[in-house]
């Protein structure tokens, strides 16, 4: 694997990690009030998109069991229509 790409698979990690952290220990009624916290996490879910965008074919390819298309589309919806982003959707994404 690539340099470039393992720096691009640990900010992904590291996006992910962060939003576990803000999330730990709510719930999604509380989730859905803390507006900092969905911008936070919206936020980190369009730098993950777009750190996918950036990953190399081979690792998107070996890795099949990865919604790559589904990221790389959540981040097109997020920057696109910001105000349309399905807030159950981003929950579950950490929860489930």
């Amino acid at each position: 694997m690539k340099s470039k790409d393992k720096l691009i698979l640990q900010k992904i990690l590291d996006y992910i990690n962060e939003c576990n952290e803000f999330i730990k220990g709510y719930t999604k009624e509380k989730f859905n009030k803390d507006r900092k916290t969905i911008n936070a996490c919206v936020f980190n879910l369009s730098q993950i998109g777009e750190l996918v965008g950036k990953l190399d074919n081979d690792i998107i390819e070996k890795h099949d069991e990865i919604e790559w298309r589904g990221l790389r589309g959540l981040r097109n919806r997020i920057v696109h229509d910001y105000e349309g982003v399905n807030l159950d959707m981003v929950w579950r994404l950490f929860k489930e």
